[in-house]
């Protein structure tokens, strides 16, 4: 393990140094809080040994500033003053444990032994919970080969610190895939934060992404810690990343290669450790050839590139998707697929991806009399006369007039609903409808 041992007592420190050397630990010798400080700036270790007492910063002063940097580091305090008052002190800022001197080599090197066994298990315990996100992932769902290898790709590159560019169209899964990637990562158990370009105005975008302090601009009424600080430790996504203004995106590349931020009117740099990963819906080239996207700035994101296949590529997935899908529902309601429906299913060219898919199946569980076709949200793909004929509202169609003006209410009504993703209460107030005369039309189709 990697110690820091600060006692300003030469000779006991070359003691416990030479003692914890000959079990194998590297350790980094400190005379004074000073040097101890400076070396947990620029150092992690697993340990710090650090006296109570001594010249400049003293031992809770390091302890303050280890837990600070790092969270699993473990110190014991050493001192020749032991109070009750000291060590509840210590504990309570974070001490691990507490050794009165003068102490025997044999019960510090136990206290180590223990703190060894400890970080071990947390170590398994890591490995173990990647090993059950791998197994119990049901946010990527198909068994395409494009999916397999889709998954068997996230799983190399997780472990990895490589930007990720993932391209695909709307709806095809990209910040799900994004998530997997942080989950099966070693940056699991800190955040993943994710942000949307296209969902901020461009002009907060910066302050957004970056933060600010307090009076930098009017309503800046305090600080405020923007994504990347809030991502420190983990990763962030940035969606949409081609609708990236040029202003913005210099700065984003200075972000990726110095580490470190600039608060929106502030003076002092930041430096902040985080692992992105982006996507786009368009070929960023294209944008890098037309001058809209810094040809710099891509070459830094497309490290790892994920290409995401449509739902149109792999239909095959359609019923465990279906399945997924239904299963998520609160009242566990299973959709079972007949079919006439499942043709129709496989018969749609899926614009929407994924996403339209989602919709399509809430609808089926929502108004199970209305035939699947009238559950898209655009036209049936092809050019036979029955997916035709199933579009086009003409009275000539019909047996009785009645019977047409259903018709086009019930077009109405699938507008209104899929205006409102599935929602019937918003559904109602699109149609100036009170919510239990809708449910009731619903419920006699």
């Amino acid at each position: 393990m990697k110690i820091l041992m600060v006692e300003d007592e030469r000779m006991t420190r070359i003691a416990l140094t030479g003692t914890l050397r000959k079990e194998g630990h590297e350790v980094t010798p400190c005379p004074d809080g000073d040097t101890a400080l400076a070396a947990l700036d620029n150092q992690k270790f697993d340990v710090v040994l650090t006296d109570l007492n001594m010249p400049g910063p003293d031992g809770i002063e390091v302890l303050r500033r280890a837990v600070e940097n790092d969270p699993e580091t473990k110190v014991i305090i050493m001192t020749a003053y032991a109070s009750t008052e000291t060590a509840v002190e210590a504990l309570r800022i974070g001490a691990y444990d507490y050794l009165s001197k003068p102490f025997q080599p044999d019960e510090l090197l136990a206290r180590i032994g223990h703190i060894e066994q400890l970080l071990s298990v947390q170590k398994e315990n890591k490995k173990l919970k990647r090993r059950i996100a791998k197994i119990s992932d049901h946010n990527i769902v198909g068994n395409s080969p494009l999916m397999t290898r889709l998954v068997e790709t996230i799983d190399t590159i997780a472990q990895g610190e490589y930007n990720v560019l993932v391209q695909g169209p709307s709806g095809t899964g990209k910040e799900l895939v994004a998530r997997a990637i942080h989950q099966r990562s070693e940056r699991q158990d800190n955040p993943m934060v994710a942000i949307n370009c296209t969902a901020i105005p461009e002009s907060l975008l910066e302050s957004e992404l970056f933060g600010y302090r307090k009076g930098a601009f009017t309503g800046a009424d305090r600080d405020h810690d923007g994504y990347f600080r809030r991502a420190n430790g983990g990763s962030l996504f940035i969606d949409d990343i081609d609708d990236l203004p040029l202003s913005v995106q210099v700065k984003l590349l200075r972000v990726i290669q110095e580490k470190e931020i600039e608060p929106v009117g502030g003076r002092e740099t930041i430096p902040v450790d985080f692992r992105l990963i982006s996507a786009t819906k368009v070929n960023l080239q294209d944008l890098v050839a037309e001058g809209k996207f810094r040809e710099d700035l891509y070459y830094r994101l497309n490290v790892i590139p994920l290409v995401l296949p449509t739902l149109s590529e792999r239909k095959e997935d359609i019923p465990a998707l279906v399945r997924h899908f239904s299963q998520q529902r609160q009242n566990g309601k299973q959709l079972e697929l007949k079919e006439d429906q499942f043709q129709v299913l496989m018969n749609h060219h899926w614009p929407g991806n994924v996403r339209e898919l989602q919709n399509v199946v809430e609808r089926m569980m929502a108004l199970p009399h209305i035939p699947v076709q009238d559950l898209f949200d655009g036209p049936l793909e092809g050019n036979s006369q029955a997916a035709d004929s199933s579009h086009r509202l003409s009275p000539s169609n019909f047996s009785s007039y009645r019977q047409y003006m259903q018709k086009c209410e019930d077009r109405i009504i699938q507008w209104a609903l899929r205006e409102a993703d599935g929602n019937i209460s918003t559904a109602a107030r699109i149609l100036d409808l009170p919510r239990s005369t809708l449910r009731s039309k619903l419920e006699k189709r």
